[in-house]
Formats: C-alpha cells, sequence, structure tokens
C-alpha cells in the first residue's frame, strides 16, 4: 500500500517551495478552485512528458477530506444537536438492554452489541436528515442496514411506536413468540420474516453492496424507460469495513463509477475490526478503501476526526500529528481505542515532541473523550450533506468508528467485543453513565427498556424530523397494481400446435419471450436479463426490437450495424445485458423482481443463463433474492449433464434442480416440450402477476432441437402440478417416469422393450420432481396429523397398479429420489451423478446409464427376468455392463 510519502523527502530549498505554494494559493484565491485544478492537471501531465515518472499518491492524507471552515451549520444548532445525541444514547441502552435480555435467558441466543454501538450516529444523522421515506409525495430512498446493526434499527422503531416492547423482549425469539400470539424479531433483516419492516436482507456478508449498486443501477432503468418519475432518490448502504473483504463488496465498483449513479452513497464503518481481530492490522483499511473506490471512479470522503481534533490539528503547523497519523497502523489504533487517556497520552501523543506539547493542553479524560469522526454528529451530517449533494459520481464515505463504543473495559475496542453479548451489573452502570441516561441503579441492573414521555423535548424531535422525511423506516409495502396476464395463445400458439416443428425448448421460450415483449398489457414490465452470450441463447433477435439498456445511448457505430440482427444500445432499451458477471445479473435481477415492492411497479425480469453458472455460483444471491421475495423467472439454458455436449465437467448442470429444491418459494420446472414452457409461464405470469403470490421459478431449457409436438387435450394440470401421462396404457407392465431431454429417451425406450421383448411401458412426462415432492410431503403430513385430505398427486395419478417405476432426468438421482415414498411398488432411480465429460451427447447418456438401451434396460432388470435373459438383452442393446459407475471415475 502506498503511504504517505512527505516525510522521507526532505525540503532542500524551503524559499522556493514556498513561492510555489504561494502561488497555488493565489490562484485559488483569485481565480477559484476550478483553474486551480486545472494548472495542476497541466503540472502533472507535463511532468509525465518529461519522463519525471511522477504521480501524486493514491491517498491523501490521514485526515478529514471535509475542512471544519466548510461544514454547513447543524440544522436545527446545538440544541437539535444535543438532542440528537440524547436520542443516539437511548437508542443505544434499548439495543444493548435487547440483546442482553434475551442472552440473560437463554445463553445460546446469540446477538450483536458492539456493531451498533460504532455505527449509532452514523444511523441517527441518515434517520434524522437523509433517509427519506416512501410517501404519496415520493418513492422514497432505499437504505441497505448493516445487518449486525439490527438490534438498533428495532430500538428505533420502539421510539417511533412501529414495535411494541414485547416484541424486543422476544428478539431471536421468533418461534416463541408465534407461540404466545405475538411477533419476535428476526436476528438481521429478513424480509421473508417481518414483510412488513425489512425492504432488503443483507445479513450474507458482501451481498448488501451488490445489490445496492444494482439497485441504484435498475432506478435509473425505470426512470430512463419513463416507468419511474425522476426524483432524486438516494440508495443508501452502510456496511463494515470488514465486509468489503467479501469479492461482491467490490465487484460492481466500476459499473456504479461507469453508470455515473450519483443516486448512491456508500457509508463503510470502519471500527477497524473483524470478528476476530484488526481488519487490517499492519496496513490501514481506511487508506485501502480509498484507493480502490477513488481507483474505480467513486468520490471519496474520509470521516476520520472529531470536531475535538480540530483544535489539535489547528495547534500542528508542522504537520507531526497528521504525519503519525498516516503510519499508523490500524492494530495499534485499535489498541489505542481499548485503552484510557493516560494510556493514549503516552503511547501515541508521547511519539514526537510538538504531539506531547499537544496532548499537554488536554486532562487524560478529555483525550479519552476524543471522538472518531463516525461519532461525530456534526461531522456525519457534513459529510452526508456533501455526498448527498455531488453530481456525476457516486459516493463512498469512510468513517472511522470505534467497535463497541462507549461499552468501556467490557468491549470498547477489543479484540473480544463483537461476541460480547453479556454485561454484568457494572459494565451496565457504566454504560448508563457514559451516555448519561436517566435510568435508575434498579431499572439498570433488570434492563428495562427506556422510552421518553410523549411530550418530552426528544420524542417530540424525533417524531417531527420523520415526518418531514416521509414517515417511518424501514418500512416495506407489498402492494402494487395488478398486471393482467395476456392470453397464452397470444404468444405461445407456435408451440401449443407445433405438429411435430423442430426446434429447442430454448428457442421455443426466447420466441415467447419476445411475443411478451409486444404484449400491449404487460410488454413494457418484461426485462430480459443476461451475463452474456444473448446471442447463444438465441436473443439477437432481440436487439433489434428492444435494445439494449445503456444509461448513455450508443456512442459509435456497430461493426454490424447492416445486419438485421444488428447490436443495439439505447437509453430506453429493454434488455440489461451486464457482461460476464453472474453475481451482477443476479443482482439486476433481483432488483427487477422486487420493483414491485421497492417502486410500487410490478416487473416481470426473466434472467437467462448457463444453469451450472446459477445455483452452485451464485446461490447465496438467489438464497438472498427469495429472502427478499423476488418475483420472476431464472431460465437455466443449456441446462442438464448431457445436453451441453462437448464442454465438459465445469458447465454440465446436474445439480441445480437438487439446489432450486432447497429454497421454499422457488417453482422449479424441467419440461421436455415448448408446449410445457407456455403452460408453465403462463402459469407463473398468473401467480406472480395476478395473484401476488411471492415465488418465484426456475425453469430449465437446453439447446437440443427436437420434433415438438403439439399439446395434447387436457395436459394443463398435469404439467402444473408436476407429471402426466402421455399416453395411458390400461395393462402396462412398467411405467417410465422422465423429465427435460430424458423424456424421448424414455419415450426409445419404451420402443426398445416393445420391440425386443414385447413389453409395454407407459412414459410419463415429469415436469417438476420438486413440486411433485412438495405436494407429496404436505398430503402426508396432513393425513399424518389426521386431517381430511387428498392423496400424494403422485400417488393419485400412478394408482394402484403393481408395475414397477422408473424415473430418470439429467441431474442426479437425488432430484427423481424425492417422490419415492410416493410411489406405489417398486421405485429405481436413474441420474447423472459424478463428473461430467466433454463428448457427443449419445456417449455422455451412455456414460451416464440414462439414455434409451439403459432406460430400457434397468426397467427389464426390475421385471424379474432370469440373468441369462437379462445378459442377452443387454447384448442385444451393445451395453457395456462392465463399465464403472459414474462417480467412480
Amino acid at each position: 500500500m502506498e503511504m504517505s510519502t512527505q516525510h522521507l523527502n526532505p525540503d532542500e530549498d524551503t524559499q522556493e517551495t514556498a513561492e510555489w505554494l504561494d502561488a497555488l494559493r493565489g490562484v485559488v484565491q483569485a481565480a477559484g478552485p476550478e483553474r486551480a485544478r486545472y494548472l495542476m492537471t497541466q503540472l502533472s501531465e507535463t511532468a509525465r512528458r518529461l519522463g519525471l515518472q511522477w504521480r501524486d499518491s493514491r491517498n491523501t492524507p490521514y485526515e478529514n477530506t471535509i475542512r471544519a471552515q466548510d461544514e454547513p451549520p447543524f440544522p436545527g444548532g446545538s440544541d437539535a444537536l444535543e438532542i440528537e445525541q440524547n436520542l443516539a444514547s437511548i437508542i443505544r441502552w434499548n439495543a444493548l438492554a435487547m440483546v442482553v435480555r434475551a442472552n440473560r435467558a437463554y445463553g445460546e441466543l446469540g446477538g450483536h452489541i458492539s456493531s451498533y454501538a460504532s455505527a449509532a450516529d452514523l444511523f441517527e444523522v441518515g434517520f434524522n436528515h437523509f433517509f427519506r421515506a416512501r410517501s404519496d409525495e415520493s418513492g422514497g430512498d432505499l437504505v441497505y442496514f448493516q445487518p449486525h446493526s439490527a438490534p438498533g434499527i428495532y430500538a428505533r422503531a420502539f421510539l417511533e411506536g412501529s414495535l411494541g416492547e414485547q416484541e424486543l423482549a422476544l428478539f431471536r425469539q421468533e418461534i416463541q413468540a408465534g407461540k404466545q400470539g405475538a411477533r419476535g424479531l428476526a436476528s438481521y433483516p429478513h424480509p421473508w420474516l417481518m414483510p412488513d419492516f425489512w425492504q432488503f436482507p443483507t445479513g450474507s456478508m458482501g451481498i448488501g453492496p451488490i445489490s445496492a449498486i444494482y439497485q441504484a443501477r435498475f432506478m435509473r432503468y425505470m426512470e430512463h424507460r419513463n416507468l419511474l418519475a425522476p426524483q432524486d432518490r438516494k440508495v443508501w448502504g452502510v456496511f463494515g469495513d470488514g465486509e468489503m473483504d467479501e469479492p461482491e463488496s467490490l465487484a460492481a465498483l466500476s459499473l456504479a463509477a461507469r453508470e455515473h449513479l450519483d443516486n448512491l452513497v456508500f457509508v463503510v464503518n470502519c471500527n477497524l475490526q473483524r470478528l476476530d481481530g484488526p481488519v487490517r492490522g499492519n496496513g490501514s483499511i481506511v487508506d485501502e478503501l480509498e484507493t480502490l473506490f477513488a481507483g474505480a471512479g467513486w468520490n471519496v470522503i474520509k470521516l476520520l476526526w472529531g470536531s475535538d481534533w480540530d483544535p489539535l490539528f489547528a495547534r500542528d503547523p508542522a504537520g507531526e500529528l497528521v504525519e503519525v497519523l498516516g503510519r499508523t497502523v490500524d492494530g495499534q489504533l485499535q489498541t489505542f481505542a481499548a485503552n484510557d487517556g493516560a494510556f493514549n497520552r503516552e503511547h501515541f501523543f508521547g511519539q514526537t515532541p510538538g504531539m506531547r506539547a499537544i496532548a499537554s493542553m488536554l486532562t487524560d479524560d478529555e483525550i479519552d473523550r476524543l471522538k472518531r469522526g463516525g461519532h461525530d454528529m456534526k461531522k456525519i451530517h457534513a459529510a452526508y450533506h456533501a455526498a448527498a449533494n455531488h453530481r456525476g459520481q457516486p459516493t463512498v464515505i469512510l468513517a472511522q468508528t470505534k467497535k463497541g463504543f462507549g461499552m468501556g473495559a467490557a468491549g470498547q475496542g477489543k479484540m473480544t467485543t463483537h461476541q460480547q453479548k453479556k454485561l454484568d451489573t457494572d459494565s451496565l452502570l457504566e454504560f448508563r453513565d457514559r451516555f448519561r441516561l436517566p435510568i435508575s441503579d434498579q431499572d439498570c441492573e433488570a434492563l428495562a427498556f427506556y422510552k421518553p414521555a410523549p411530550d418530552s423535548a426528544e420524542m417530540r424531535h424525533l417524531m417531527q424530523r420523520r415526518a418531514e422525511l416521509g414517515g417511518f423506516m424501514p418500512r416495506r409495502n407489498a402492494h402494487s397494481p395488478v398486471l393482467t396476464v395476456p392470453e397464452i395463445q397470444s404468444y405461445a400458439r407456435f408451440a401449443l400446435e407445433a405438429q411435430g416443428k423442430e426446434m429447442s425448448s430454448t428457442m421455443a421460450l426466447v420466441r415467447m419471450l419476445g411475443g411478451l415483449l409486444k404484449d400491449e398489457g404487460v410488454g413494457r414490465h418484461v426485462v430480459p436479463i443476461v451475463a452474456d452470450e444473448a446471442r447463444t441463447f438465441g436473443m439477437a433477435n432481440l436487439f433489434r426490437q428492444v435494445g439494449i439498456y445503456s444509461s448513455q445511448g450508443q456512442l459509435y457505430e456497430p461493426e454490424d450495424i447492416g445486419s438485421i440482427l444488428s447490436y443495439r444500445e439505447a437509453t430506453d432499451g429493454q434488455i440489461l445485458e451486464e457482461g460476464i458477471t453472474e453475481a451482477g445479473a443476479i443482482s439486476s435481477w433481483t432488483a427487477a423482481a422486487t420493483s414491485y415492492t421497492v417502486h410500487g411497479v410490478p416487473m416481470l425480469p426473466f434472467y437467462i443463463y448457463y444453469s451450472m453458472f446459477g445455483f452452485q455460483r451464485i446461490g447465496d444471491l438467489i438464497w438472498a433474492a427469495a429472502d427478499q421475495r423476488a418475483r420472476g423467472f431464472l431460465i437455466g439454458a443449456t441446462s442438464g449433464r448431457t445436453t451441453l455436449a462437448g464442454e465438459g465437467l465445469q458447465h454440465q448442470d446436474g445439480t441445480s434442480h437438487l439446489m432450486a429444491s432447497t429454497i421454499p418459494n422457488c417453482i422449479a420446472y424441467d419440461p421436455a416440450y415448448a408446449y410445457e414452457v407456455a403452460v408453465i409461464l403462463q402459469d407463473g405470469m398468473r401467480r406472480m402477476l395476478q395473484e401476488q403470490e411471492d415465488v418465484f421459478y426456475y425453469v430449465t431449457v437446453t439447446n437440443e432441437n427436437d420434433a415438438q409436438p403439439s399439446m395434447p387435450e387436457g395436459v394443463e394440470e398435469g404439467i402444473r402440478r408436476g407429471m402426466y401421462c402421455l399416453a395411458a396404457l390400461s395393462e402396462a407392465q412398467v411405467r417410465l417416469l422422465a423429465s427435460g431431454p430424458v423424456l424421448k429417451e424414455a419415450i426409445a425406450a419404451a420402443g426398445l422393450l416393445k420391440e425386443k421383448l414385447d413389453i409395454d411401458a407407459e412414459v410419463w412426462s415429469v415436469t417438476s420432481y420438486t413440486e411433485l415432492a412438495r405436494d407429496g410431503i404436505a398430503s402426508q403430513r396432513s393425513q399424518r396429523l389426521g386431517h381430511a385430505g387428498d392423496q400424494p398427486y403422485v400417488t393419485q395419478v400412478l394408482g394402484d397398479g403393481g408395475a414397477p417405476v422408473i424415473a430418470a432426468s439429467d441431474y442426479v438421482r437425488a432430484v427423481a429420489e424425492g417422490i419415492r415414498a410416493f410411489v406405489p411398488g417398486s421405485y429405481t432411480t436413474l441420474g447423472t451423478d459424478g463428473f461430467g465429460r466433454s463428448d457427443t451427447r449419445a456417449n455422455l447418456r451412455d456414460f451416464f446409464e440414462v439414455d434409451a438401451r439403459w432406460i430400457a434396460y434397468t426397467a427389464f432388470s426390475q421385471l424379474s427376468p432370469d440373468p441369462e435373459s437379462l445378459r442377452s438383452f443387454a447384448q442385444a442393446l451393445d451395453l457395456d455392463l462392465g463399465k464403472p459407475l459414474s462417480t467412480e471415475v
């Protein structure tokens, strides 16, 4: 890391230096800062041309970006400042009481005190002056809350009246609360668990920053497409400095700068400490983050020191204080935070004569109470004000704080502070006295919640500030207009009446998507999203039809401009082509899929991607989308382990349906035919757009061209529920169940059994093993609890026949195993367990034993033939019975 180097180069000609500096000051005074910046740029460029190999340090000095003389007045003056400091102290106490109470009752519950202790003032200034709620006049700001600070957000909602004392007393006791007819409070921000409170899930570190960036970009997308009126709304994200280690946290910084997202503000709480120790013990996380954000094109505001440091810097004309701070590593700063004024007088201020002279004017208590910038509301307000009014760039505020601020010997700045959940009586009293709280010793020891009287200055101020900002936050709004779903014939007639036309299910889906985009009702609400390879998925025709979104339009003439499928970017383009970033694309999808609640405008996103690079690669982001109650379609294209011929191990997907089955509100389908895709899309749109269910769909499609049949009569319910019979046989000797691309193998297997052994095999198309399994589990539980209800759907449709059942898919056996308990008679599963290979589809299906020959052989084996007949059948099918299991090679 490049640190300040001013102390390494002694001045050999102080008079010349003074002349240059005086000249610069003169330009600023006479012509203003813009002229001075221009001259500095010209000097830098001339130095480069002269071969000086000089460039400015990547880091500015370790001091506040906003000078004291440039700070705006604090709204309401010193009286308002004192009131807001009192409010912050009260909220700190209630947050602490909530966590410590829970752990007194149940030591296993956990909870976090120290993160909010460090961030409390950062949040309070935002709540009192900047975070605008959604109202009739405004769409409101969007705030991503640091997850470990959730107790403080609950504590503020308690003062506002959004949450009651009983709810605070049931923190992290959601199940117990339900037994009492009450509501408990979730550990972290979880919209699924608190659907009227939290907007965004941030509990998994790193997901908040990338989600906030794409949420800000999607807001611009909506404005450019005239779906939202521009209102100068902001996306605020409060994150931890340790969280910035997550790759997702930094993955989209360049996008935010490239898109000029000045509607985006990050506040990074730099308390310099992770869970177990310093974030950068031997370095400086503030300097590192300044380099990263500034290099990516962000406006960086350093908020490091409180107002009581201003006179100290003023008494230091030689710059000793700034120089020492610039070379003090974070591990040492943490040590200073954990110790008292006497320790800091000796070990920090005692480093140089000038610093000792500065400290001599302060008592030990005054040194102990020196604030870092993130604990000074006046400084915070100045930083937020500058960020909110900056134009042309996103802004990051690097706010230095002390972890466990105010917890004294019990936790301030200590290695163990993140895990601090219990405080003894002395520590509680010390905390109360530190923040001058009007709480008796008895109430303090009892951890009583404190709420000022409604007519107190604090409560009147709090309510007035939130009223002026549009209402209380956080608050989630679930109501949005209902969109009418078009008739299925209007966009999918070609699939319903295919009459043997050859096409892939991917081609069919993209064609349906094109039809939906033309619909007068839902068309403008459809959001096609790809990470890259839109042409791979046959989407090139959409480039001309609806265009690719670009905030700058198209500033160049594309190479293929003469083509009917030429690349077209536009400010009102509808396609979001995100580049090679699955994490970015799913974050973009989530922003669109939650627009119904975030903006009150329902959107219908289709994110189309290689299925292997979905749940396996970005499963945590999909899980967060589920928590956020997303509505939309995830399309796993080139899906399955044997359809993507030649690509091999890392591209061939055999597990996504297994992972999708673990997400309760993800409705997963593996259709084989184009008409099945159409019925699934129609049902999904009905549920999400008309019924407004908080579900999302995962649909797998392939690039394998097949002759597509027309839809038989009466199969819609079976498609939706998970399976239907292609052609019923009253005397079937065996039943073959298959999904997706393996269905045609099952049909061919039935032909082999009939041709070679005169065995009648009934074939079933399974559109969703997952939905069948969920239905079976629910039905069995209902019966177990003594409730009247139907049998599992699988059991109903297969009936009581004793014919053995063989089930296959292009996924691991565990997918089909999910319905074993509901299948009457013997049940055998085939799947693609193991690593993929680079080869043809035929060889891959033979390798994994899911082709027509292996399905037929397995079916015959379940009919109790003698060993010789079985070997003879295998020989007739040219099967290698000696080859190893696919998981063994």
